[in-house]
Formats: C-alpha cells, sequence, structure tokens
C-alpha cells in the first residue's frame, strides 16, 4: 500500500523552516556583521523565535508516528546535529552550537521510537495532558527554576547544575541542568523540550483516523510543501549558503 503524504504538514514544516531561515540570517546580521536591529532582540523577536522552534519541535512528535524506523531516522537526525556541533566547534568556536535543535529532535525520535510500543497502551488525551503540564512547569530549568516564562514556581536545586567532572557537565546540560561556563548560540536540552515533542505525538494520537487527516492530504502551496518535504537537507546547507551570501554582500 502506498504511503499516504499529508502535504499540509509539509507547508507548515516548510513555513516554520524559511521563518528560520529568516531569523537566522538577521542573527547574523545583529551578531556577526554589527547591524543595529533593536526589535529583533525585544520581546518580539523573542517571540519570533520561540514561534519557530515551537512549531518545529511540536510537529516533530506530531509528525513521528507518520514515517516508519523512527530510531533510525531520528540517528540520522542527531548525527545532523553532531555535524554542526563539530563544524561550528573548529570553525567558530565563540559561535559554537552544542545541543541543538537537531540533536534535541534526534534524541527525541530514538527515545519515543524505542518506547513507542509503551506509550501507545497511554489514553492519548492524558498523555497529552501530562506533556503539556511538565513543559509548562519545566519551561525555566534551564536558568535553574521551575515554572513557565516570567512566571517562577520555585528554585531547583543547585546541585545539578554544579556538576565537577566534564563528562558530567555535559551530560547535566544535555539534560537541561547547564553549568555556569556553558555556551551554545542554538541551545536545546531534553528537559523541557522533550515534553513539547511527547505534546505533538500525543496530540497525533488523539487526532489519528479522524476526519482531519483527510484535510491534510491536499495541498496548497506546492514550493513552500517541497521545502518542507526536504527540510533536513535545507536546515543542514542554510547556514553556509546564508554565510556565503553575506559575506560577498559584506
Amino acid at each position: 500500500m502506498k504511503q499516504i503524504r499529508y502535504r499540509k504538514l509539509d507547508g507548515i514544516r516548510g513555513i516554520a523552516l524559511l521563518n528560520m531561515i529568516a531569523f537566522h540570517a538577521a542573527w547574523d546580521l545583529v551578531y556577526l556583521y554589527g547591524v543595529q536591529w533593536n526589535w529583533y532582540q525585544s520581546t518580539g523577536g523573542y517571540i519570533w523565535q520561540q514561534g519557530i522552534c515551537w512549531t518545529f519541535i511540536f510537529l516533530s512528535g506530531f509528525c513521528l508516528p507518520l514515517g516508519k524506523h523512527p530510531v533510525k531516522r531520528g540517528l540520522t537526525v542527531f548525527l545532523g546535529g553532531a555535524v554542526i556541533t563539530v563544524v561550528t566547534l573548529v570553525l567558530m568556536p565563540q559561535n559554537r552550537v552544542v545541543f541543538g535543535v537537531l540533536t534535541l529532535i534526534g534524541s527525541c525520535m530514538v527515545i519515543v521510537g524505542v518506547f513507542d510500543r509503551l506509550l501507545q497502551k497511554m489514553i492519548p488525551v492524558f498523555g497529552l495532558f501530562i506533556s503539556l503540564g511538565l513543559f509548562a512547569v519545566m519551561r525555566n530549568v534551564n536558568e535553574g527554576w521551575l515554572g513557565f516564562e516570567a512566571f517562577r514556581l520555585c528554585e531547583a536545586p543547585k546541585a545539578l547544575y554544579a556538576c565537577e567532572y566534564p563528562l558530567a557537565k555535559l551530560v547535566a546540560a544535555y539534560l537541561g541542568f547547564p553549568g555556569k561556563d556553558f555556551y551554545s548560540t542554538d541551545y536545546f536540552s531534553m528537559i523541557p523540550w522533550l515534553f513539547l515533542f511527547l505534546s505533538g505525538y500525543f496530540f497525533f494520537r488523539l487526532l489519528d483516523k479522524s476526519e482531519m487527516f483527510g484535510v491534510l492530504e491536499k495541498g496548497v502551496l506546492l514550493p513552500v510543501e517541497w521545502i518542507g518535504k526536504h527540510s533536513f537537507a535545507i536546515y543542514m546547507l542554510h547556514q553556509p549558503v546564508i554565510y556565503l551570501a553575506l559575506e560577498i554582500i559584506f
């Protein structure tokens, strides 16, 4: 049986990717080429950035059950994140990417792929509610607090962020408890973002086999859907292309 392609999902992913490319181009202009753009560093710019990453992570979880071999696909995405980390550490260590969005999504795909059968036994609405709740409570864990954005519940245990050994520090940062000396220009730890990924996964389970999926089959923005369909390759190539273009311009 031919696998159905839900082209509107490709369209949403394509729009998010175009937004990400624009955001990264703006980041390069502001932080590498000294262009003054106060709005980019304001709350509006932060909301733009968060909207992009929330869409990607939630949609990745939603689409995971639609494909085959999630663990294999996750390892491929994780490897892409590792390549970006190595390249930035070697060529531009001051703007290094450690535990970026590809590392996160690849890790989530592997974890959810391994435990897929167990997760399917959970009532979808219950899983969605728990995942969203954990994401909201853990949203500020990277800063040492439990809570969501400006709302703080309580301080997280300081010992989680005070690992002494290099490997322990790396593992702690990967999980969501970075030490004071940790730095990355694109940082998405397992906590809290795994819970947003799971929210997308359970939302798919909640809507599975509903009439909504028939609506998602028909395409409306073919060029954007093509971009969404090839999002991994485009993501891997977009920053070098932006750098080259800006170097030529400047």
